[in-house]
């Protein structure tokens, strides 16, 4: 999982309520001027510079969540817009922050992150990949995918959990793309279980595709194979070549292939929507 911090540079609380009822915790912070709050993911950071934030912190996780300031007015600066999408940035990282990439989410967090993911889509606007692919270019971190959630297999669409179907457990998942080649690859680090007393096996797989650009902003891939590769202690063993692989983690079966929205992009953040509805947040690494 991405490294996130969230850092108060400096600031004196004013106000502070609860509600048990929903074991949230509400603070209001007061920033001296300037005003600084910084979120670190993957080493980068954002940050957002306002005179008054709420930050709400979950009783259960005790993760931030910071509201973004008001949008600024049609003839603001582009300097203004910037930091409002920062801003908004700062608001949807926080949200999927200790969700551990979807798997301990539940209903209300599913929600909030969607929210969230809408606010930065909207600001953002349409997605325009036909002149600007290159920006797809590059190693992106997974931090947050709907499908991940308990309830269900891939986005909203219900099914049982994958960890009562599968004896793995999930670590990082990547996507590398090259534009030039069209290969696009979902990487994922895993742990499999194995009878006691032998250690788990932990390996490497990865989902080889090519891709394609349909219309502006969808990309169709088409899996090609799976190459599973050991870690650790079992680092030595080549590559295995796997003709197919567990359904939740690869194209549907019976077209192998998928599609997707981007639906925002910038030099360090994307979004994602499935053609399963599932959500997914991107950093670049």
């Amino acid at each position: 999982m991405a490294s996130l911090t969230l850092t108060p540079l400096s600031h004196s609380p004013t106000s502070l309520s609860s509600n048990t009822s929903t074991q949230r915790v509400t603070k209001k912070l007061s920033f001296q001027s300037p005003t600084r709050r910084r979120l670190l993911v993957n080493g980068k950071e954002y940050r957002s510079r306002r005179r008054s934030l709420v930050l709400r912190r979950s009783a259960v996780d005790d993760v931030p969540v910071l509201d973004p300031p008001p949008p600024p007015p049609p003839d603001s600066s582009e300097s203004d817009k910037t930091e409002f999408i920062a801003s908004l940035k700062l608001k949807l990282l926080s949200a999927v922050s200790g969700l551990n990439r979807g798997l301990a989410a539940n209903t209300d967090d599913l929600q909030k992150a969607d929210a969230a993911a809408k606010e930065l889509e909207a600001v953002g606007g349409p997605v325009d990949l036909s002149v600007g692919l290159d920006r797809l270019q590059g190693k992106w971190r997974l931090l947050y995918s709907s499908a991940f959630s308990s309830r269900t297999l891939g986005g909203s669409r219900p099914g049982p959990p994958t960890g009562r179907l599968l004896p793995i457990t999930l670590g990082q998942v990547f996507q590398r793309i090259d534009i030039l080649s069209k290969d696009f690859d979902n990487i994922a680090e895993l742990e499999l279980g194995v009878p006691w007393p032998l250690p788990p096996v932990e390996v490497t797989a990865t989902l080889a595709h090519k891709f394609e650009l349909i219309g502006s902003s969808n990309i169709k891939i088409i899996f090609e194979k799976t190459t599973v590769k050991t870690t650790g202690n079992l680092s030595q063993l080549p590559p295995l070549e796997l003709p197919r692989f567990p359904d939740a983690l690869r194209p549907p079966s019976d077209t192998r292939s998928g599609e997707f929205e981007v639906t925002y992009l910038d030099n360090d953040t994307r979004i994602t929507r499935g053609d399963r509805a599932e959500l997914r947040v991107f950093v670049i690494t």
